[in-house]
């Protein structure tokens, strides 16, 4: 591993940071008693989550000589956060090296609706935050907590406290923020993980019982058993508006557990408010970011657009990170991400087109019609719309047939930029 590369601050005060990296510093620190330096880093990531956690794991799989820093303003690894997918979302690279870490990992799942229910083959798996942390460290990446980024840059960070963090590669997965070039619903769900005092008999993943009351757009219960006893109960919500009422979703989940005769203590929480893309200007979104650091993740729109789930779409991102050639810089890393971004956006137009019919062309009430109806479609259908790799002949097969929506409505959903202006 090449050594990590350290330099003086004109001023401030020494970097807080884990032991190993406080312990580098004394070693190569030709001067112990200066209290001003800034470290040198391969490559910063702004944002210890998903996005550049699994970047970090790539990384330094494929340049075990670069050194990795991370950027969280956290205090540490909070355990809020599970990301789940299906086993057909993941290359079998990424399956080979994510399976070891799951929590838990089943093989089949199901759904269930007032008109039909059924039990699916594909594999499912769920991962959480700690234990894939815990797999970066391992890898060789570092993670400094407690670090609030003032500003960030194609060359650095600086701290709140001054610090400067310079490197040649900068990449900012912070998370989602809002983007005149993208036009959303919301995904949002509380979900209350209990040990329950009896056997819950629930043996695979619910993916969404839809058979609950419909409120605030598509109301489900989604269910992950953990352990014969152990159970996250979700309540999710597909709405038009983004504010949450945590206490009144956690209750439904609880209702939910009383009224399948669970009993039991609730041992962790966890919430989320993810945007569901309606309309997307990729385009737009790169030509506003040819500077600075690299947006990737839920900031750079790298998410399914139906189902808001972002763990498939990180680890394609973080393929094109660690396999690009030559020097790893922000400049070079740039054009490489927004190609791909570009790709992608093309490619999910489909996917965003059916969000447009289910937000625009369905009542609220009646948006679960819509999703009963696809769960009616070929296995291998839904494993590819999963996947979001959905073939021609696939997108045919679901809009033809008896209509989901009168044929009219469907038309006006047609036109995406309509909503980008509307958004604006």
């Amino acid at each position: 591993m090449r050594q990590l590369r350290l330099h003086l601050c004109a001023a401030g005060r020494q970097a807080e940071a884990g032991p190993e990296i406080l312990g580098r510093l004394a070693r190569r620190d030709p001067a112990p008693q200066s209290r001003a330096r800034c470290m040198t880093p391969d490559l910063v990531v702004a944002g210890a989550g998903l996005a550049g956690g699994l970047i970090a794991l790539a990384v330094r799989a494929a340049r075990p000589d670069l050194q990795v820093l991370l950027l969280d303003r956290a205090a540490g690894p909070v355990d809020r956060h599970t990301w789940s997918c299906h086993d057909t979302d993941l290359s079998p690279d990424w399956l080979a090296r994510l399976r070891p870490l799951r929590r838990a990992s089943w093989s089949d799942q199901q759904v269930r609706f007032p008109k039909h229910a059924r039990r699916m083959r594909a594999g499912y798996g769920s991962l959480e935050d700690t234990a894939l942390l815990a797999a970066v460290q391992a890898a060789g990446a570092q993670v400094r907590w407690t670090s609030d980024i003032a500003t960030l840059d194609a060359k650095g960070a600086t701290l709140a406290d001054g610090t400067r963090i310079e490197a040649p590669c900068v990449i900012d997965a912070r998370g989602a923020e809002p983007s005149r070039h993208l036009a959303v619903g919301f995904q949002k769900f509380v979900g209350i993980e209990i040990e329950t005092d009896a056997p819950h008999g629930v043996t695979r993943p619910l993916i969404m019982d839809g058979t609950v009351t419909q409120q605030d757009g598509y109301r489900f219960i989604y269910l992950l058993p953990f352990s014969p006893t152990r159970i996250l109960i979700e309540d999710t919500r597909y709405s038009d508006g983004g504010d949450l009422d945590d206490a009144a979703l956690a209750q439904a989940s609880h209702d939910y557990a009383r009224d399948k005769g669970w009993t039991g203590t609730e041992m962790r929480r966890e919430r989320g408010i993810l945007p569901i893309a309606l309309a997307h200007d990729a385009q737009g979104f790169w030509d506003d970011h040819v500077s600075g650091a690299v947006p990737v993740g839920l900031r750079a729109g790298f998410f399914h657009p139906v189902t808001g789930y972002s763990l498939p779409y990180a680890a394609r991102v973080a393929d094109v990170v660690a396999a690009l050639p030559g020097p790893l810089t922000t400049d070079r890393l740039r054009p490489a991400l927004r190609d791909f971004a570009l790709d992608r956006a093309r490619q999910d137009r489909f996917l965003r087109l059916l969000n447009r019919m289910l937000f625009r062309g369905c009542a609220p009430e009646r948006r679960y019609t819509l999703l009963q109806r696809f769960y009616r479609m070929p296995e291998g259908l839904i494993e590819r719309f999963y996947a979001s790799t959905l073939t021609n002949a696939d997108r045919l097969r679901i809009v033809t047939g008896k209509p989901p929506i009168p044929l009219r409505t469907a038309f006006r959903c047609l036109p995406e930029r309509p909503l980008l202006k509307e958004f604006a």
